[in-house]
């Protein structure tokens, strides 16, 4: 995704250590998981490792060891453990008609870091999908605590398109997106309309197929919400009384959170774009 080995290293950590995240949990531990070549310094393992390290701190996660392969090619993640109340843990399938769907980060990682490979785009555009992706979502999990949120994923590699699909589809009901309010990376919609779409999108395109009505919504856009994400945003099901509260909290901890759509009564498809 990167070439610096230590913001590869946070990436890495901010991926592995959101699933916890988006259960309702709090990380607690975490064990190192690398695979390194021969033929790479064991400075840049080191830089990895510290990445990961900072990263986890940042999340009070303590990383308690791990394990290292030779590979061809560098390999870095997390295996990470939580605490949460069973009362208040998370589900990806427990939405209800009604909820507010609200996204905590901007789409378009995958579409950028392809466009960046192709040297489409600057290593000073791509900062801003970096700085995203190195994001944790501690500040959004936490601004839901107390809440009446239903049901939560985070976005990863099937894409904010795919798993919605996977929530709407777990509770039995239609997820209407609003194409034109959806959180996109500066240059995303650019990219796309270039083609400049990882393998990813296309495979998701194929994986959900029919379960998916995105006629209402530009080529670009529906690029853009089948782009798989690294370290992507938490996508929230939330009662209507309390979105606007989240919402406000949110913006109150500096995370640029947009409403995307809602939870209805299934209509024949698992997400229809409005």
């Amino acid at each position: 995704m990167v070439d610096d080995p230590y913001v590869f290293g946070q990436i890495a950590a901010a991926n592995a250590i959101s699933d916890i995240y988006a259960m309702g949990g709090t990380p607690t531990h975490a064990l190192n998981l690398l695979c390194f070549p021969n033929c790479l310094s064991l400075e840049i393992a080191g830089a990895i490792l510290a990445g990961g390290a900072d990263k986890a701190m940042e999340a009070n996660c303590t990383i308690a060891g791990g394990h290292s392969i030779t590979d061809n090619e560098p390999k870095y993640g997390l295996c990470v453990s939580g605490i949460v109340d069973p009362k208040k843990l998370l589900a990806n399938n427990t939405g209800r008609p009604g909820d507010i769907l609200i996204a905590t980060k901007a789409l378009g990682t995958g579409i950028l870091t392809t466009a960046y490979k192709g040297e489409m785009i600057s290593e000073a555009e791509l900062q801003p999908a970096v700085e995203s992706m190195r994001m944790l979502n501690k500040a959004a999990a936490e601004a839901a605590f107390g809440l009446e949120v239903h049901a939560c994923t985070d976005i990863t590699g099937f894409g904010m398109a795919g798993h919605l699909c996977e929530m709407a589809e777990g509770c039995g009901l239609t997820a209407t997106v609003y194409h034109d309010r959806l959180p996109i990376l500066p240059n995303a919609l650019e990219m796309a309309r270039m083609g400049m779409c990882p393998g990813g999108t296309y495979r998701n395109r194929v994986y959900f197929g029919e379960k998916l009505d995105l006629s209402a919504a530009p080529e670009e856009y529906r690029d853009v919400m089948l782009d798989p994400q690294t370290s992507g945003g938490l996508l929230f099901a939330i009662a209507e009384k309390d979105a606007e509260i989240l919402m406000r909290r949110l913006r109150d901890a500096g995370v640029a959170a947009s409403t995307v759509g809602d939870l209805s009564v299934f209509d024949g498809v698992s997400i229809r774009a409005k």
